[in-house]
């Protein structure tokens, strides 16, 4: 390609020859891409691929935003940007077509996890250490769901605030100069109708963060025009309250047309370097964008677009009209124009050709392996027909994939169960490889398997004096978040109603005054970007903790949580992480929307990030000193009836830690086991007390985390002495309650030591209602703890345990 190049270039005599040269290469690049576009299309519908999201008729507005686009910046965008990657040199032609082709091997953003154009460069090394942001290039790993790229954007902004505005963040220097990033977002202009984007540009705009939003507008979401999507017909329109004159407040907004090369150049240097200098949030609304092939290889644009309009983007298509700004300046002529067209199709095509075999070689390899061994065995087992079926179903597959090997060799094995020769074991041992490198390809990297786990965090047990002084709970958090502020400079709390009053509880009151508003600081109502504050902060070597203030909000913030930082480390495969810790407070209080538990819905949703669940604050403190310690998110749910209870206070507050995955059995029972985990820690421990005085003992353990869930498998050793098992908590039927069953049951084995049928105590299926009478109704009570255990002891010995009890309203 640098022949090429240099082919093209003018002399250095030439006058403006650099940038002549320049503009020349930029065209070239954007050639690449386009026939990029239209090769990844045709190898889709050829069958080589799944899916194709392509970046056609964007190239040019793309090219213009590289050019600014300086080392230490961050990008967060969606799956439109190959263009941008191809003119940093962070995206070859052939790792383009390997993540197409979903190549484990050879594609460096996902390791074939991600569907194609969804980009991620490498921030961390493999022992979870920083690499040195300042000189790269970063881009954090794109997610497919729109819009769902501008929460993470905003934290990543936040944080070069934070870089900035922070005297005492020196040992980071490797993560930031001073705050002088900007991040760039890019966006749809249909997906511009999400809640988030708006959500995102109001908060960018209030906390003034470096962040500047590109929306890409070819004027339809799949098939729906934007007159159904946008107030006005244009974003840059509805958005124009948000703008103002001063430099102060408010957010700069910027029109220009998609095909405009030199606009284009002149806008993005303009709305960047304010940006970086005023730490001042931008918008360019990029017009008039085209769509030359649809809006992805599932469908023709043709189906929804008028012929005047596919005529329109014709003849304004941003390369065709690139070039002919090109000619008419004399930058280059029809013919030199023609023949890097030329060059650009055979360069891609070839490179395409390349990406192809490095992918199918390796498959090809194994199926001749695979053939040898089923040529063995119907040699060696000729008395079934079925081998050689399998055999020639083998040697007619057409670009097989790995998956179509090892289904048709598990085939073969399942077919000579019971057979023993040297062909079988050696088809046995090739399933086996193959199945150890798929699970290494794809069931790796959920969390951090480095030195820096949560799960390899020392132990430290927490200490107490004689005679410890008993405070309320709050005032333990409240002491220890005072400690960790005090110990670690990169640490920041925020949420609603966390700055000034302290939150709601009073965990951190007095925390502002002392370490300052930007360490300490309130947000507004807006959990989704909330999170995404959080995640983009901790992907830049910040330790944020995001308070959600009660657990029933968290669904806002569900999304964000789900798509974004449970799978970060996973679909980067271990290139990036984001160890943040979100704050919140549930279980039972009183109301339909203020003692909510859909623990069923977090551990099922946001695997990849650990759940805890402390029955204390005390607890609660040792588990946040535990995610300290660690490069793992997590969330920890606070007892939100816990706050004004006593407590002793731990003489070594900040260094106990609480380990994940390790039950605590709180008290030794010998008939019955009781697990649960939070506030139902207390009225398990009531229901306890009075079922020893009907001649029950109950063995009480609280799994502390359910993700991981008792990873020593400490409660199966408990079963084994009781033979019988109650799930108690106050999520729905069916939710917490069955997962830990699940666990206990089949993953350790606990189903072969029970003598009784296993009990769940849960709540009711309705949400619970505000009041007393209500929550009495609807969440387990210790009379319903007492009354179910009874009866299965009842079951179990009748004489022991005669009578009925009459109160079960459950």
């Amino acid at each position: 390609m640098t022949a090429l190049l240099d082919s093209w270039k003018v002399s250095e005599n030439v006058e403006n020859s650099d940038f002549i040269n320049e503009v020349i290469y930029d065209y070239w690049i954007c050639c690449i891409s386009r026939e990029a576009s239209l090769l990844g299309r045709k190898e889709v519908l050829t069958g080589k691929a799944k899916f194709g999201i392509l970046g056609d008729g964007k190239e040019v507005p793309q090219i213009a935003m590289a050019k600014v686009f300086k080392k230490g910046d961050f990008r967060s965008g969606y799956y439109r940007d190959q263009t941008f990657m191809f003119a940093l040199g962070l995206c070859k032609v052939e790792d383009y077509f390997a993540q197409l082709y979903s190549d484990p091997d050879n594609d460096p953003f996902s390791a074939g996890r991600q569907m194609n154009s969804h980009f991620a460069t490498r921030m961390i090394d493999e022992n979870d250490n920083w690499l040195d942001h300042t000189e790269l290039y970063n881009v954090s790993s794109d997610i497919s769901p729109t819009a769902g790229q501008m929460a993470r954007a905003f934290g990543l902004a936040c944080a070069s605030k934070k870089y900035r505005n922070s005297d005492d963040l020196g040992h980071l220097s490797h993560l930031s100069n001073k705050g002088n990033e900007v991040v760039f977002c890019t966006i749809g202009d249909a997906s511009t109708s999400e809640g988030i984007f708006w959500e995102v540009m109001n908060a960018a705009t209030v906390e003034r963060v470096p962040l500047v939003v590109s929306v890409w507008d070819d004027g339809y979401g799949i098939s729906v025009p934007k007159k159904y999507q946008t107030a006005n017909g244009s974003i840059s329109r509805a958005l124009s309250g948000f703008a103002s004159e001063s430099n102060e407040e408010g957010m700069d907004i910027y029109k220009v047309k998609a095909y405009d090369y030199p606009a284009l150049c002149e806008v993005y240097e303009k709305a960047i370097d304010k940006s970086r200098q005023l730490h001042r949030p931008a918008l360019i609304h990029v017009e008039d964008c085209t769509q030359p092939q649809g809006h992805s290889t599932s469908g023709s644009h043709e189906r929804y677009k008028s012929k005047e309009r596919l005529q329109w983007e014709q003849d304004y298509d941003c390369i065709v009209r690139m070039g002919k700004w090109m000619v008419e300046n004399g930058i280059a002529t029809e013919e030199k124009l023609a023949e890097i067209s030329a060059e650009a199709k055979a360069f891609t095509r070839n490179a395409m050709k390349e990406a192809w075999k490095n992918f199918a070689s390796p498959v090809k390899s194994k199926e001749r392996e695979l053939l040898e061994i089923f040529n063995s065995i119907v040699a060696e087992h000729n008395q079934l027909p079925e081998t050689s079926e399998l055999q020639k179903e083998l040697s007619t597959l057409f670009n097989p994939l790995r998956y179509e090997l090892l289904k048709i060799a598990r085939k073969m094995s399942n077919l000579c169960s019971g057979l023993n020769s040297q062909s079988v074991d050696n088809l046995r041992e090739w399933i086996l490889k193959e199945r150890d490198l798929g699970k290494s390809r794809y069931q790796t990297h959920l969390y951090s398997a480095s030195e820096k786990s949560a799960l390899r965090v020392p132990i430290v047990p927490a200490e107490f004096p004689e005679e410890p002084k008993m405070v309320n709970g709050y005032e333990i958090l409240n002491k220890f978040f005072d400690t960790a502020l005090m110990r670690e400079p990169a640490l920041f709390a925020f949420g609603e109603d966390v700055g000034k009053i302290g939150d709601v509880n009073q965990g951190l009151a007095g925390m502002q005054e002392k370490y300052g508003e930007h360490r300490v600081f309130d947000v507004g109502i807006r959990e989704w970007s909330i999170v995404g504050q959080a995640l983009g902060m901790a992907m830049r070597g910040l330790r944020p903790i995001a308070e959600i203030q009660y657990l029933d909000y968290l669904m806002y913030g569900l999304t964000p949580l789900t798509d974004d930082a449970a799978t970060l480390r996973y679909r980067s495969f271990g290139m990036q992480m984001a160890p943040l810790i979100i704050r919140t407070r549930g279980h039972r209080l009183e109301g339909i929307w203020h003692t909510g538990s859909p623990i069923g819905m977090m551990i099922h949703a946001l695997r990849g990030i650990y759940v805890l669940m402390p029955r204390n604050m005390t607890q609660a403190a040792g588990m946040y000193n535990t995610m300290l310690r660690s490069v793992d998110p997590a969330i920890i749910v606070e007892c939100l009836n816990g706050y004004r209870l006593k407590e002793p206070m731990p003489t070594n507050l900040t260094e106990f830690t609480v380990p994940l995955g390790v039950p605590e059995v709180l008290s030794e029972g010998s008939d019955v086991t009781l697990v649960t985990y939070g506030s139902c820690v207390r009225i398990a421990e009531d229901a306890i007390a009075q079922l020893a005085n009907l001649g029950i003992s109950v063995e009480l353990i609280d799994v502390q985390t359910l993700v991981p869930f008792d990873l020593e498998h400490n409660i199966v050793e408990s079963l084994k002495k009781t033979n019988r098992v109650v799930f108690l908590d106050e999520d729905v039927p069916g939710g917490a309650t069955s997962y830990m069953m699940q666990k206990v049951l089949e993953e350790q084995g606990g189903y072969f030591y029970l003598d009784s049928k296993p009990l769940t105590i849960c709540a009711t299926e309705n949400r619970s209602p505000y009041g007393s009478d209500g929550d009495y109704f609807c969440k387990p009570s210790a009379e319903d703890i007492v009354e179910e255990i009874y009866l299965m002891m009842k079951e179990a010995d009748p004489e022991a345990f005669p009578g009925q009890p009459e109160g079960i309203i459950r």
